[in-house]
């Protein structure tokens, strides 16, 4: 089976939580481009692409935090789901709000998936491994 390459939109403010998808990737050999963005306005502009580092239109998974500066994960996906070109964009948020009024409001607004972060780096790698497992067997287009 052919791989393709699925461009990887990480929204997260916390540099160790952007390290630790870093070190994940690396760890799982995970060569999908990782594209980061601290907020969701920085988000929607690069996915828009009025950004120096524009995702790639094609083929693309946003992993998204809820609790942000500027603009928070749930104001972003509200954002993202009325853009007529982004809107059926995947994503998967990975947070580490348990609050069931955040889940309900994130599958309401289409989420892919809601997946707490996990404590320990092991763990997280795995779930790393597992979502990129995941997405190199899905149709994105």
């Amino acid at each position: 089976m052919e791989k393709r390459t699925v461009n990887v939109l990480l929204v997260e403010d916390d540099e160790v939580d952007v390290m630790n998808v870093q070190r994940a990737f690396k760890r799982e050999r995970i060569d999908n481009p990782l594209y980061i963005a601290q907020n969701g306005v920085d988000a929607l502009n690069m996915l828009r692409g009025e950004d120096s580092t524009a995702v790639p239109g094609h083929r693309r998974l946003v992993l998204l935090d809820i609790n942000m500066p500027k603009m928070n994960g749930l104001e972003f996906l509200q954002e993202l789901r009325q853009d007529e070109q982004l809107k059926s964009t995947p994503v998967v948020v990975l947070t580490t709000s348990d609050a069931d009024q955040d889940r309900l409001e994130a599958y309401r607004l289409n989420v892919a998936g809601y997946i707490l972060k996990p404590v320990t780096f092991s763990i997280f790698a795995e779930v790393m491994a597992a979502l990129n497992e995941y997405w190199s067997l899905c149709e994105i287009p």
